[in-house]
Parts: structure tokens; C-alpha cells; sequence
């Protein structure tokens, strides 16, 4: 079943002066729940916004945005951060940590942001311990950002991602600023996350390598899905 079903979106960017800058020239595509897919794209192909307008960070110009089975293409900016608390996950290059919070901290984050998952504080905290638990980080969970490395920093973030049970996970460069060996440490993390846990992810990259530890590979050029 499609958790995600686009239709001929489009998306044009209104600028002052009246110039017009569209991104999006009707792409059509869906992500099947369970999925875990490589969104790939040089710089400038659009895949940003794209990834923006499937995670409810931007809407469309034009076209038919269907998640879980419900039109999503007009929602309100308040509806639309409801549904990205409720049901989305985010991963980022950069990782988006606290610096002065501590790993446990930052995974409890999301849960400040949405009500209505929210449990008493120690059953949050205990659920935040067993996701770094699980991606290795028992011992790791009082340290700051800057007391990680890099690998470790994108494992909390992973767990962050996780804390709130999301739908589908949308990983954007995850391993941008990573070395080697550890881009594959976390790429086969998001492999044993989707298949143990059944977790749908879209990765978006312009490296093709990240492709290989995807099912399927979407690829956007100008605009357009390829």
C-alpha cells in the first residue's frame, strides 16, 4: 500500500519583482509503505523542494498530494506541522543537535513539540534510553554533541528521528559530512531499520553510492522525475 502517492505536482517559487522560479515540473511518483528509497538528484534538480513538500516543510504549486491514503496538497501551515509532528521523521546532514544538551536530551526533544504522544516523563525517558541503546550508544547518552564523533552525532540523530514513532523517516544528505567508513555504518543502519522494523525511509543524496543500500532509487533532473 502507498503511504506516499504524488500526481503531476508542480512547484514555482514567487519572487519580488515578479519573477516566477519553478522547481517542479509535474512529478509523479509514489513510496510504498515500508519502502526505503534513495531520492537522487544533482544540486539545483529540485529534489530539495521536493523532499520539503513530501515533509510538509513546504506545499505545492500544482497538482495532488496524497499520504496515507489522504489529499494532503492544500493543508494550512498549522495542519501541515501537526502531520510533520504526528508522522514524520527527519535526519539531517548537519545533524541539527543542541550543543549544550546531552545526547538523551536532544532524542526527547520532538516529543516537546507534539502533545498528543506524549507520556509521563519516565516512560519518555526510558523509551529515549532504548533507541541509543539500540544504535549503540549506551554509554554515550550524558555527553554533549561536541563530545561525539561525527558517526555518533548522526546516531543520536537517528534516534531522535525514531522517538516519536513516525510514519516514514526522510534523510537528507545524512552522510554529507561523514568519512568513509562511517557513511556505511550508517547507511547499513537505515538498511536494519527498514528491514527489522518495517520503517519506510527516503534518502535524499546526489552521491550514487548511497543508492546501492536502497531498494529503489527515484532520480530528479530539472525538475522531473527520470
Amino acid at each position: 500500500m502507498a503511504l506516499i502517492e504524488v500526481e503531476n505536482l508542480s512547484k514555482t517559487y514567487h519572487l519580488p519583482g515578479g519573477i516566477d522560479v519553478p522547481v517542479l515540473h509535474g512529478v509523479t511518483l509514489s513510496v510504498e509503505k515500508g519502502d526505503l528509497v534513495a531520492l537522487m538528484g544533482a544540486s539545483g534538480s529540485g529534489k530539495s523542494t521536493l523532499m520539503n513538500i513530501l515533509g510538509f516543510l513546504d506545499t505545492p504549486s500544482g497538482g495532488e498530494y496524497r499520504f496515507d491514503g489522504h489529499d494532503v496538497s492544500r493543508l494550512s501551515a498549522d495542519e501541515r506541522a501537526d502531520l510533520r509532528a504526528a508522522r514524520i521523521g527527519w535526519v539531517f546532514q548537519s545533524f541539527n543537535l543542541l550543543a549544550r544538551t546531552s545526547a538523551l536530551q536532544n532524542v526527547l526533544m520532538p516529543l516537546e513539540y507534539h502533545r498528543g504522544k506524549r507520556q509521563n516523563r519516565g516512560a519518555e525517558a526510558k523509551k529515549a534510553k532504548d533507541l541509543l541503546s539500540m544504535l549503540g550508544l549506551d554509554g554515550r547518552m550524558d555527553h554533549t554533541p561536541a563530545q561525539l564523533s561525527g558517526g555518533q552525532q548522526q546516531r543520536v540523530a537517528i534516534a531522535r528521528s525514531l522517538v516519536n514513532d513516525p510514519d516514514i523517516i526522510f534523510a537528507d544528505e545524512p552522510t554529507g559530512n561523514l568519512d568513509s567508513a562511517t557513511t556505511v555504518e550508517i547507511l547499513r543502519l537505515f538498511q536494519r531499520l527498514n528491514a527489522e522494523k518495517g520503517i519506510t525511509i527516503v534518502i535524499v543524496t546526489h552521491d550514487a553510492e548511497v543508492c546501492d543500500y536502497a531498494k529503489r532509487t527515484i532520480r530528479v533532473k530539472d525538475g522531473v522525475v527520470v
